[in-house]
């Protein structure tokens, strides 16, 4: 059986609604290991972004039981959470960047955050900037560049600390075909590098380029990724918590 500490995200027959609507999400049950690489696709509206979220911990589950980094996160101390938060990097669809900040500023912010030297945060800032092809626009601010230079921003932010789990909703949706690559490239040397990585995308050439792991959802159901098992069954026997379908 896998070890506990090797689980980076658990989800045990988790579901989500919105309010009191229909739950978006059902009976989810699927566990992700740590330094694992996997794409997240499915139809529009079958809740990928939903899902993502949960990860992130932007909402709180309906029902059900979610574990990241070995803590029962329905159970982890308020004042804990930010701390597990600064575990994720998040590449959001709308690239949530501060407009008032330089794009130097919005991917040093993260090291800056976490106490890093300014010696250290300049050097791979500019770095990283420079690799996903923003050379000549550290000091530009957000609103002065395109779609796809806010993008390579918000990922550029979002890798720099490399975190222990990197979710990205479509992370590749406003830049040409080369640039995609180029940022896959980048995801790929991060996963190497020990992070867990989840990328939510509708395109099938970035899935079938990189050929990692495949999550589906259709319909608030998941297929793919790796079941969950009781942890209390006996060792060599052990008993899925979940249907499969």
């Amino acid at each position: 059986m896998v070890e506990r500490q090797d689980i980076v995200v658990r989800f045990e027959n988790v579901g989500l609604r919105y309010g009191v609507g229909p739950e978006v999400l059902r009976d989810i049950s699927f566990q992700l290991r740590a330094g694992s690489f996997h794409f997240l696709t499915g139809p529009s509206g079958a809740g990928k972004s939903s899902l993502l979220r949960l990860m992130y911990l932007a909402n709180r589950p309906s029902r059900g039981l979610i574990t990241l980094f070995g803590q029962d996160i329905a159970t982890t101390a308020r004042k804990t959470l930010p701390l597990v938060r600064r575990e994720i990097g998040v590449v959001f669809q709308d690239f949530r960047l501060l407009d008032h900040l330089s794009a130097f500023d919005n991917v040093a912010l993260p090291l800056r955050v976490a106490g890093r030297p300014e010696g250290d945060v300049r050097k791979h800032t500019q770095e990283l900037l420079a690799w996903v092809g923003l050379k000549n626009h550290m000091e530009a601010k957000p609103p002065t560049l395109s779609g796809g230079q806010q993008q390579r921003v918000a990922i550029a932010r979002a890798v720099i600390t490399q975190p222990k789990l990197l979710l990205a909703d479509e992370p590749t949706g406003n830049v040409d075909d080369h640039m995609a690559f180029r940022l896959l490239h980048l995801f790929d040397e991060l996963n190497k590098l020990g992070t867990t990585i989840v990328i939510a995308t509708h395109s099938t050439a970035l899935i079938e380029r990189l050929g990692h792991s495949v999550l589906t959802l259709d319909d608030g159901r998941m297929t793919g990724g790796e079941p969950v098992f009781d942890p209390l069954a006996r060792p060599g026997k052990p008993q899925p918590t979940e249907r499969r379908r």
